[in-house]
């Protein structure tokens, strides 16, 4: 069977290392736009790059009226837990030689000011009680917070009343340096084909119902063909979806939400003084991907602060694509839904168009207001983030994602972006499930499965606290990110 993947970003590329994982005859072609895999949204500086485990995101568990939810935490957190086990099978399959190249240890913390001093408190004593996050710890203690997160207190009045919680066991990870590897493992070893400077104008069904790709291949018309055809193109993946003619295509919209940093390098000795991502509270009105945080970035053997994310309104699909692409993807049925999502999110749009006019001056205070006396201490530039396309389905706005495959399992696509890249490999097994069962769901790929995945069932994972433990534990070795015995006594001291 020909299976062609649009996209070699992280999603593209753990679906087809899964799918020739699991079933080494399928004939596996990438096709992508850019020169190289994981350039795109993946790359290092387009994305936060927290290890999104819930530890420290405020808008994983909601309040209402006093009472906490904590199920969309539980299951992202399993989530990518189940990503952890993957990246470790390829550790010690060798796809990855030196795991620190992705992912390094880093304190998630949360902090908040008096007014959501409860709601933190509520959400601890909630979270703390089940096993994914028991090793949570809460201060309201100005010099106890002071040492988890120093450069957010070092200049901050003793006398403001904060509240914080943190996680010793919280990730870095450089999704761009995942998928480098994990690309070069699945073309080499595993035999995928990839086409890069492959950008896909139009996806049909021939006459004989597989799928025809039409590209345009360094300059030059290129057709393919394919049986099963998955998108995984980011914001791309709206307008082919439209194209494809699949049904269910008029029920999505894209809304396109850009984003900027701001950037500082910082020596060893710094990073290893605050080691943490710091998230705080979202403004009233603006969307979940813009609570602030200052997070610690590794990238190449290199540290960083970063500190926004400063949202936009930028009417493209993609970082590197232009407004009229955005233009030519919409259709007339699209438009009652964007009018809807205007008036119903006003509050949204218009925080967005005022994002947009933002200069550095003002990010820099905002970054002043978050963690006082660092902006002058570090040399910050903006740069600009990666462009994310959420979901608008049936004419309301969604932040998360969503996987569709057609009835006759020939076509799949993933839309929207939160969590994204740190859940890719759960949501990709997912995928390949529902598109491919006849091949992933033979005795060998079972067999194959239950040994990249020693325990990828989130009920068991969330239910079964000494499974989980056990399975955590030997993972977060092999990927080399425990905490050591004297770190971890310290820590519930």
């Amino acid at each position: 069977m020909n299976v062609i993947i649009i996209g070699a970003g992280i999603m593209g590329t753990t679906f087809a290392t899964l799918a020739k994982e699991m079933a080494p005859n399928l004939d596996v072609t990438i096709l992508e736009r850019l020169d190289g895999p994981g350039a795109g949204n993946s790359w290092v500086f387009n994305n936060a790059g927290t290890g999104h485990e819930a530890n420290c995101e405020l808008n994983y568990t909601p309040v209402d009226e006093e009472v906490i939810s904590v199920e969309k935490a539980l299951k992202i957190h399993a989530q990518f837990n189940v990503a952890k086990q993957f990246w470790a099978y390829l550790v010690e399959k060798g796809a990855i030689k030196d795991p620190s190249t992705f992912i390094n240890r880093t304190k998630h913390c949360t902090i908040v000011s008096e007014t959501a001093i409860n709601e933190l408190r509520l959400r601890f004593k909630e979270m703390s009680a089940h096993h994914f996050f028991e090793e949570m710890r809460y201060s309201e203690d100005f010099d106890e917070i002071k040492s988890w997160i120093p450069y957010t207190m070092e200049h901050r009045p003793r006398h403001e009343k904060m509240a914080a919680t943190s996680i010793e066991t919280g990730t870095d990870v450089n999704f761009g340096a995942l998928t480098e590897q994990m690309a070069t493992y699945a073309e080499n070893e595993l035999g995928v084909k990839i086409e890069y400077g492959t950008h896909v104008r139009r996806v049909h069904r021939s006459p004989s119902g597989s799928w025809l790709i039409e590209t345009d291949s360094r300059g030059e018309s290129v057709q393919y063909k394919a049986d099963v055809l998955f998108v995984g193109a980011g914001g791309g993946a709206f307008p082919l979806l439209k194209k494809s003619h699949q049904p269910f295509g008029r029920r999505f919209t894209g809304f396109p939400v850009g984003g900027r940093f701001l950037q500082a390098p910082i020596t060893a000795e710094q990073a290893e003084h605050y080691c943490a991502k710091t998230y705080g509270k979202a403004k009233v009105g603006a969307p979940p991907m813009s609570v602030p945080h200052l997070d610690l970035r590794v990238a190449n053997g290199r540290h960083y602060l970063l500190f926004g994310p400063f949202a936009s309104f930028k009417p493209v699909l993609e970082k590197g694509r232009g407004f009229f692409d955005y233009l030519k993807s919409m259709r007339l049925h699209d438009i009652p839904g964007l009018l809807n999502v205007t008036f119903e999110h006003f509050p949204l749009v218009k925080y967005l168009v005022s994002e947009t006019f933002k200069g550095e001056k003002s990010m820099l205070e905002e970054l002043e207001n978050f963690a006082p006396g660092i902006s002058k201490q570090f040399d910050w530039k903006p740069v600009e983030a990666g462009q994310r396309v959420q979901i608008i389905k049936d004419g309301d706005l969604q932040m998360g994602t969503e996987i569709i495959v057609s009835s006759d399992k020939s076509y799949g696509t993933l839309l929207g972006a939160s969590p994204g890249a740190s859940v890719s490999p759960e949501v990709m097994l997912r995928a390949l499930e529902r598109m491919l069962p006849q091949f992933v769901l033979k005795d060998d790929a079972k067999k194959k499965l239950h040994e990249i995945f020693p325990e990828a069932d989130l009920d068991t994972l969330i239910n079964n606290p000494a499974r989980y433990r056990k399975i955590r534990d030997a993972v977060n070795e092999r990927l080399g990110i425990t905490v050591a015995a004297t770190e971890a006594e310290a820590a519930t001291s």
